[in-house]
Parts: C-alpha cells; sequence; structure tokens
C-alpha cells in the first residue's frame, strides 16, 4: 500500500491546478511566452492569490503515454520545490519539445529557472 505522502507524489496543490479548459484557451490567446532550449512557457496575470500551472505533453513528443506522463511529472516535481519562490497571481502553461525526454534533470532545473527569471515571475 502507498504511503499517504507517496500517493500524490508530484501534485500540485489543488490551488495551484490550472484545470479549466477557458483558462488554457485564454493564456495561449492573451499569453506571454518564453522559450528555452527544450521547455516553453506562456504565463499570464489571473488576479487570483495563487500562481496555477499545467504541462502540457502532446503525442507528437511520444506516443507512449508512459514517457509523456514522465515528463509531466518531472516538471511538476521541479516546479512544486520551487513554488514558495513563485510570484502569486500568474497563470503558466508549460511546453515541451521532444528533445526533452533526453534531458537530466539538472538540465530541466536549469532551464525552468532561466525561463522563471526571464519571464520574471520569481
Amino acid at each position: 500500500m502507498l504511503q499517504p505522502q507517496q500517493a500524490n507524489k508530484h501534485v500540485f496543490p489543488a490551488q495551484n491546478r490550472l484545470r479549466n479548459e477557458k483558462d488554457i484557451k485564454t493564456l495561449f490567446a492573451k499569453g506571454k511566452s518564453v522559450f528555452d532550449l527544450t521547455l516553453g512557457i506562456r504565463f499570464n496575470k489571473n488576479n487570483l492569490p495563487d500562481t496555477r500551472f499545467t504541462v502540457v505533453v502532446g503525442t507528437k513528443i511520444s506516443k507512449r503515454a508512459v514517457v509523456r506522463n514522465r515528463i509531466k511529472r518531472r516538471i511538476r516535481g521541479i516546479v512544486e520545490k520551487k513554488l514558495p519562490e513563485i510570484a502569486p497571481g500568474y497563470d503558466v502553461l508549460f511546453m515541451v519539445k521532444k528533445e526533452v525526454i533526453d534531458q537530466t534533470h539538472a538540465q530541466l532545473v536549469e532551464q525552468i529557472d532561466r525561463m522563471f527569471k526571464r519571464a520574471k515571475l520569481v
């Protein structure tokens, strides 16, 4: 049986999840973008006390759901550790390129840090 702390590993707290399709479409329409080597983010003010995140990994990246879900978990895990540093009141959507599959954890952390700094989210 899973331990309680392991059950929700790499899942954002409910207030930090961006789930509503309307909000995501607004983000694509009106959000600003920042790209790095294998990752990109779109972000926009949301006038809420919390910053909300979502990670989009399309089937172009990999046909296998296992691979797509691993990428999502890795990105969520990194962002979850950075939540206290991130400015409140934004919606943030992560987009990935195929090359992200081959990246190490350290490379992903470095890219996410750079993108957040360029977007002035930290």
